[in-house]
């Protein structure tokens, strides 16, 4: 008997100190996040940082304690992640720990704490983490979950908050505007609040990107200091909020989420709803490693044929605009080939029998049906033309879209976003509207569009998908009343359920996003898409901005950079055929010019720039970025930066020359990534005079003395013999780039 009572009682301690909290640590390679859980009690964030055990977390007094996820009904003088209408009115909720649930699947550490509400606990909410076992990058989300019969109205849900133990953060961020996208930012987090959102309604990174970096030494660099950095995967309204209440000596809490302006979303009886996504990587060697960490993950894990090569493509948009012709596409099919091209594609003025699609912009819109009068033989003699030349054929389209102007318009008024007691805002041309994608018929329709031109013309491997005009009309004649604010989330609900279905039929096809330029820039969007179209500002000098700012997140083979005409048709800058070639060579290449129209000479350097590409295109497409020189810094003279193969065994250095001094002093390059016990022969690629390279060209250094005392390119500092003309922007002789390859030996 005594054994017995014994017994109990150690069992009864067991299941006791059970129902105690428990500390849940999920890890990566090199960063660990801890949080403790009790059943009937709040969820407490306690570490996120270096990789740790409990000792270390805990032991060091670096773990905080504070409610990872609050609602707003206790604290309510606090910022929260849950603010709740229920069904009674009461707005007040409580989230406490229901159940944990922990398991492996997909290389991934997956822990999910079911949060319900003490007064409502129908009502609930499963706050996902998830850790990739082999790279620095942890997912973090939501499901909220309405197990009543009555609905419950959300109106701030978000995807997740963050405490970081830090009360000195230097915020990164980048920002812009239509050809001037991507600036990069830097600013202290002071005391107050920090919001970084879009409402467009339907690109998401109009003025702000969904993601930034946090330097929580009070600093960032991009070799040194520990950084936070993170991205929300939402094709929508995005709401990313920074609270410092320093002076309350408050941990500062990172919410990022959907945008609940004009959103609250009504959830009905057992209905769900899924939040975006937010990617969060750790570096203790700062902006650079965070920027690697992303880039490895986003092409081995999220990014649609992320490790596959893509193609150098001529794009028809500069050159022709929209004066498509049967002849005008073949001949330049034709002049592409013999520069070395292997993509061609057509761009926007193809379609609309009735309503002629021309560059008023005012019609066409939503007939996708070959035009024709400007291309007689169909869309399938060109696909059979460029086959013919050894290239591949890609077409634009902007299923989301209709003019008014337009057969679609007439027969389906309804299918519109628009409200019914006034005159609707307009698009491009003042005709074009938004189609309402929570509407099951048009998400029939924008898979049509796809689905009616590969069954005709199966040749087509390549999709430009654009959008060229935001949420101006936020009412679905669909929706009922009693939901119009789900709008802004059921859209694009409506939008990923049409791209699920066309990635399930054509799930190789090469589709490009493209918005007003770089509008869509999200990774809520590259489960679908395999590159992203980064500015229609397509002049070289504003081109290396650009795409430095955007490199911070997105890796190289998704950002698509062409090489424009010689006096560009924005800024009608003229700059040589080798800087705009090493400028687009960044990233990945392509032209968007008519090539017939180069000189003898830069069709013979573009030939040559094409054939160096495709041998550097390995390293450079899914190579490690390392930003050496910024152009955002110092005199803002020069920039560099390289790409370095995983194995250290190869590496690609672009240099450029923005502007000319006389008294430019010598610019010492030094490298990063490279093996310090390994020698490296250095070539340039694609010299500007053929067989005359660099002076370094030939050269073989040791990878430790190229880290650490690094080289001088003669070559950059002094102005070209070529005398050009001086516009009123920038002389030519300005302009000087080297690529470098460096080899291991």
């Amino acid at each position: 008997m005594k054994r017995l009572l014994t017994t109990l009682c150690l069992l009864f301690l067991a299941l006791t100190a059970a129902a105690k909290e428990s500390n849940y640590l999920l890890s990566t390679p090199n960063t660990t996040l801890c949080l403790s859980a009790e059943v009937g009690k709040p969820l407490y964030f306690r570490y996120y940082g270096t990789k740790a055990d409990s000792d270390d977390i805990f032991s060091s007094h670096r773990a905080m304690k504070w409610q990872a996820f609050r609602s707003f009904g206790t604290h309510c003088s606090d910022y929260h992640a849950v603010l709740v209408k229920h069904a009674d009115g009461d707005n007040a909720t409580n989230l406490v720990v229901e159940a944990v649930e922990r398991k492996t699947e997909n290389g991934l550490d997956c822990l999910a704490f079911t949060l319900k509400d003490i007064a409502h606990p129908t009502f609930k909410v499963v706050v996902h983490y998830d850790a990739y076992t082999d790279c620095d990058v942890m997912k973090l989300w939501a499901e909220y979950i309405n197990e009543g019969k009555k609905p419950v109205y959300l109106q701030k849900y978000m995807s997740m908050c963050l405490p970081v133990k830090s009360q000195d953060c230097m915020l990164f961020h980048i920002d812009g505007f239509h050809g001037n996208e991507n600036n990069e930012n830097y600013e202290k987090l002071g005391e107050g609040i920090k919001i970084l959102s879009t409402q467009d309604g339907g690109r998401p990174s109009v003025h702000h990107n969904a993601s930034f970096m946090l330097g929580t030494d009070g600093h960032l660099s991009e070799t040194e200091g520990n950084v936070i950095a993170g991205s929300l995967a939402w094709t929508g309204n995005f709401h990313i909020e920074f609270v410092n209440n320093r002076i309350s000596g408050n941990p500062i809490q990172i919410f990022a989420g959907i945008n609940p302006t004009g959103a609250d979303y009504t959830l009905d009886g057992k209905k769900s709803l899924v939040t975006p996504q937010f990617i969060l990587t750790y570096s203790t060697k700062g902006k650079g490693q965070a920027t690697r960490n992303l880039h490895y993950w986003a092409r081995r894990h999220h990014i649609l044929q992320g490790t596959h090569t893509r193609e150098i493509l001529l794009n028809s948009w500069e050159g022709v605009r929209q004066d498509i012709t049967q002849d005008g596409m073949n001949d330049m099919m034709s002049d592409f080939a013999r520069l070395g091209g292997e993509m061609f594609v057509m761009d926007d003025g193809w379609f609309g029998n009735k309503y002629i699609r021309d560059n008023s912009d005012k019609g066409g819109l939503g007939d996708w049906q070959v035009c024709k009068q400007k291309l007689p033989l169909g869309i399938g003699k060109l696909v059979e033309y460029a086959s013919s030349k050894g290239l591949k054929f890609g077409i634009w389209i902007e299923p989301e879209m209709v003019n008014t102007y337009s057969e679609l318009y007439e027969k389906h008024p309804d299918w519109v976003l628009r409200h019914e007691a006034f005159e609707p805002t307009y698009g491009r041309g003042k005709t074009q509207m938004l189609l309402d994608m929570t509407n099951p018929e048009v998400q029939d329709f924008v898979f049509g569009v796809v689905d009616n031109l590969m069954k005709e013309n199966p040749g087509i491997e390549y999709i430009k998908w654009d959008h060229n005009m935001c949420m101006f009309n936020a009412q679905s004649q669909y929706l009922p009343k009693s939901k119009q604010s789900n709008l802004y989330v059921d859209h694009h609900l409506g939008l990923q359920k049409t791209l699920k279905r066309i990635r399930t039929a054509y799930p190789t096809l090469k589709i490009q996003l493209c918005a007003s330029g770089g509008y869509r820039m999200n990774y809520g969007y590259l489960p679908y898409f395999q590159e992203l179209w980064t500015s229609d500002q397509t002049d070289a000098l504003h081109r290396i901005y650009i795409q430095w700012g955007a490199l911070n997140f997105y890796p190289a083979n998704i950002l698509a950079a062409h090489v424009c005409s010689t006096q560009n048709k924005y800024t009608q800058r003229r700059v040589p055929v080798k800087f705009r070639f090493d400028v687009a060579s960044m990233c990945r290449l392509g032209m968007e010019m008519v090539p017939a129209q180069l000189t003898e000479a830069e069709q013979e350097y573009a030939t040559r720039a094409i054939e160096a590409y495709k041998s550097l295109r390995p390293t450079i497409q899914q190579g490690d970025l390392y930003k050496l020189v910024s152009p955002y810094e110092g005199n803002r003279d020069w920039c560099s930066l390289m790409y370095v193969e995983p194995a250290e065994s190869r590496a690609v250095a672009f240099v450029y020359r923005m502007v000319f001094t006389r008294q430019m002093p010598d610019r010492i390059i030094k490298f990063q990534g490279l093996d310090p016990n390994r020698k490296y022969l250095l070539r340039e690629a694609a010299p500007e005079v053929k067989d005359k390279p660099m002076a370094l060209d030939g050269k073989i250094v040791s990878g430790r003395y190229l880290m650490e005392e690094g080289v001088v390119i003669p070559e950059l500092t002094k102005k070209s013999s070529r005398r050009t003309p001086y516009n009123d922007i920038r002389d030519m002789n300005d302009f000087r780039s080297h690529i470098i390859e460096l080899i291991a030996q």
